[in-house]
């Protein structure tokens, strides 16, 4: 936003690219759709995607199509909460986006990569919003009391703030929501305190917001108790997300990573459990889901841990990203399709495991210059990953070590 930031450049241009505006409720996604259009005066068309189905799409997208006839410049096509559109809706846009019949303007609360198509994400630009500091609240604060018309009239002094932005959390649109609150609890002159904000709200609506400042909070304390293994802590934070309201497809998924990346190898059946709970989780929904994803929960808490497939395959991508070595694959190992790949030697004494005792055969798998090394270490710590140990140290002769 700032003099050389990227949509100051769309105000000077006025070349605007499809984008989506990812972030917390109450950061000015909306406001900022609004000032890029404003400024450049192009049509600008709302949809909701709570409300709007493929037909409203389609008409918008028409109406825009003609009036094109009149304007050199596409229309702005902003879609809130374009992370609620299913698939269909999705792909109803795709054409007008190509067509430039309209420039998309996506707002979401949500991880687009996770819940919008790849074919639309792949034409637009994500653009990540942050929730609202304290000095960007104060700010907020001080606009608010010095230059509305009702609120000029009451004598308001700010004591403290902190209970104030700490409600807030971050979004401006509850902050000025509060202060119309604790405004309209009395007549007369206001000293806004901690205390008086407390107890004009009643109860702490900052308990779970699962689009401010907690979300954030309250989902890493959950992942780092099952991480943990502490059930107890676990299923509180559970509680609280699913008492605020959050997405149960959202915990479902953080609990299918947990399951890959924190227990693993330790205990393969944590993936099928986490995956059959994301399953159920679509299907039955709310109030059932809770039962599926607190069993899971306790289950991934109280399995034993190893992240060694995680560290493996950082590892390994680390290495592969810096590597500048040229490693061709063993030629034993390469397919011969042709004849002249066969004459050249592809394939050529490549060993059957299933043909050998056990089914396994010692033969050189790794590129001539990594013969040897080591990505995956497994988590001798527990019984599950110790007896692949042994099974590794048994059948290579102690290779890797």
């Amino acid at each position: 936003m700032g003099p050389n930031g990227v949509f100051s450049k769309f105000l000077e241009t006025g070349n605007v690219p499809s984008f989506i505006l990812w972030g917390p409720p109450g950061v000015g996604k909306t406001t900022l759709a609004k000032l890029v259009a404003n400024h450049l005066q192009r049509p600008f068309y709302t949809l909701s995607a709570v409300t709007s189905g493929v037909k409203d799409v389609r008409e918008v997208i028409e109406t825009a199509r003609k009036n094109s006839l009149f304007q050199p410049k596409s229309a702005f096509l902003f879609i809130d909460e374009i992370h609620r559109f299913n698939k269909s809706q999705q792909d109803s846009l795709l054409g007008a986006v190509e067509q430039g019949i309209v420039t998309l303007i996506g707002a979401t609360t949500e991880n687009p990569s996770f819940e919008v198509i790849s074919p639309l994400l792949s034409r637009c630009q994500v653009y990540i919003l942050k929730s609202m500091n304290d000095e960007e609240l104060q700010t907020l604060l001080t606009r608010a009391i010095t230059t509305d018309e009702e609120l000029q009239k009451r004598n308001i002094t700010v004591s403290q703030t902190s209970a104030l932005f700490k409600f807030s959390g971050g979004d401006a649109r509850k902050l000025l929501n509060i202060l119309d609150i604790i405004v309209g609890a009395s007549d007369g002159d206001i000293d806004i305190t901690d205390e008086y904000v407390t107890e004009c709200l009643q109860q702490n609506i900052a308990l779970y917001d699962k689009n401010g400042e907690q979300h954030y909070d309250v989902i890493s304390a959950f992942i780092k108790s099952v991480r943990g293994s502490d059930p107890n802590a676990a299923i509180y934070y559970l509680a609280r997300m699913l008492a605020g309201g959050e997405e149960p497809r959202f915990i479902a998924r953080r609990l299918v990573i947990l399951a890959s990346e924190d227990i693993g190898l330790a205990n393969p059946n944590a993936l099928l459990l986490a995956n059959a709970c994301f399953d159920t989780v679509h299907k039955i929904g709310m109030p059932e889901a809770r039962i599926t994803l607190a069993e899971t929960t306790i289950y991934l808490a109280t399995s034993p841990k190893s992240n060694s497939a995680y560290m493996a395959i950082n590892e390994a991508l680390a290495f592969v990203n810096n590597d500048t070595t040229n490693r061709p694959v063993p030629l034993h190992l390469r397919n011969a399709p042709t004849r002249l790949m066969s004459e050249a030697g592809y394939g050529k004494d490549y060993k059957y495991a299933h043909d050998y005792a056990g089914g396994f055969v010692n033969q050189e798998f790794m590129p001539e210059t990594l013969v040897g090394h080591q990505f995956y270490r497994p988590n001798v710590q527990n019984q599950q990953e110790q007896k692949i140990a042994e099974r590794i140290n048994s059948l290579w002769n102690g290779k890797y070590k």
